[in-house]
């Protein structure tokens, strides 16, 4: 697979858990998870277990229908960006955000290597008070 379609593979599977399993199936063990400054997760996680604690459990546990949805994607060698929309309803408050984002995955020899996130954080925490 190219990497592109690896990373794609993590976000267009037929649910989420089979985008994690794809996750797992192309991550590096050592992989290196940045969530950005101002996130209610931010931090950068190595390992795919730390990140899975860290991140996807609280997503999963404190969200309504959190997702990402992809727009389009930019590949050059070994960098892949998905940019989007995320969209959720906090659990605790009820209320739902929008927020524009941006990933930035590295590959190397078919495995990801590190992941970084650009996103509007404001309007996630808005929705979390």
């Amino acid at each position: 697979m190219t990497n592109l379609e690896i990373v794609k593979s993590t976000y267009e599977g037929k649910s989420s858990e089979e985008n994690g399993q794809n996750l797992a199936k192309y991550v590096a063990d050592d992989v290196s998870w940045t969530e950005a400054k101002g996130f209610p997760y931010a931090g950068t996680y190595i390992g795919l277990e730390n990140v899975t604690k860290n991140v996807f459990k609280r997503l999963g546990s404190e969200w309504i229908n959190y997702k990402f949805t992809p727009e389009d994607y930019v590949a050059h060698d070994d960098k892949v960006v998905a940019f989007g929309t995320y969209t959720g309803t906090y659990k605790t408050t009820g209320k739902s955000f929008e927020a524009r984002v941006a990933h930035i995955w590295k590959l190397k020899d078919g495995k990801i290597i590190s992941f970084e996130q650009f996103v509007d954080s404001k309007t996630v925490t808005d929705a979390m008070q």
